[in-house]
């Protein structure tokens, strides 16, 4: 072999090895802030252009590192928002106390004007499901079945908290017993098959994550795989029968660690009366 062959075989073999490997080690580090304009019916003219902060499946543990979880963190206290909203799924491995230690110290940093608000995932359920609980309340952040109000500019509307659809009772018309019916209520569920289950509250709009976008998006395609009964949610800005949806790609992964065409992101949602 000459040592032009030899180069020009080396750099095809580069760049084949560099291409198979960019969904399991560069695509799922690449965190993205998106930013997206949400319609919410009811919304009251004062909160136009309030910006919700959205964090959700950060999945700590193998492969989805400390550092990775702590920048992200910090990067979400950095942004110019309203409220900050997570929903669910904080760690990956079930069965790891210490995990749901490490990762609640970083998440209970977590900042905002107006408030944190949080819910639990599937992956928070298990063995050690007392301690997500704990720590979920002693951090303020907890939404678990409960509402509260936001006040802004002389306006008022509530955000909810929907037990996981698959470990929990989402126990949505509980969580808006007390609320008036007339008011604005947005509703934070890890798993946006929550949408399509009975309750008689109207949910303006419900905030989700759970499906990671697919994690693998193929072009003229779409997502092969996602973790729901209902295909159309996966991810963004959805339109479901009983209300509007949105979800997040979000941070970690699930089953098989990659990301193609489906980066990790922080979402600001921007609401905009509809």
């Amino acid at each position: 072999m000459n040592r032009r062959t030899f180069l020009k075989r080396s750099f095809f073999l580069g760049t084949s090895l560099l291409v198979a490997s960019y969904p399991f080690f560069i695509e799922r580090y690449l965190v993205q802030i998106n930013r997206y304009r949400i319609p919410v019916p009811n919304l009251p003219k004062e909160f136009t252009d309030f910006r919700i902060l959205h964090l959700t499946d950060l999945h700590f543990g193998f492969l989805v590192p400390e550092l990775l979880i702590q920048h992200v963190i910090e990067k979400a206290n950095n942004i110019n928002k309203d409220i900050v909203v997570c929903t669910g799924d904080y760690i990956h491995e079930r069965k790891i106390t210490d995990h749901i230690e490490q990762v609640w110290s970083l998440i209970a940093k977590l900042k905002a004007k107006s408030g944190v608000y949080s819910v639990l995932g599937n992956h928070d359920h298990g063995d050690n499901f007392d301690r997500s609980l704990y720590w979920i309340e002693k951090s303020g952040q907890n939404l678990r079945h409960r509402a509260k109000p936001i006040e802004h500019d002389g306006a008022r509307i509530w955000i909810g908290g929907a037990g996981d659809l698959w470990k929990d009772e989402p126990g949505i018309d509980n969580a808006f017993h007390n609320v008036p019916d007339n008011d604005c209520k947005i509703l934070l569920a890890h798993n946006p098959d929550t949408a399509d289950t009975s309750f008689d509250a109207r949910v303006d709009l419900m905030i989700s994550g759970h499906t990671h976008g697919g994690q693998v998006n193929i072009p003229l395609y779409g997502p092969p795989v996602l973790p729901v009964r209902n295909k159309r949610y996966s991810s963004g800005y959805i339109k479901s029968e009983k209300t509007n949806l949105f979800i997040s790609k979000g941070i970690g992964w699930a089953i098989i660690p990659v990301r193609f065409n489906c980066m990790p992101e922080i979402a600001i949602l921007e609401l905009q009366p509809a």
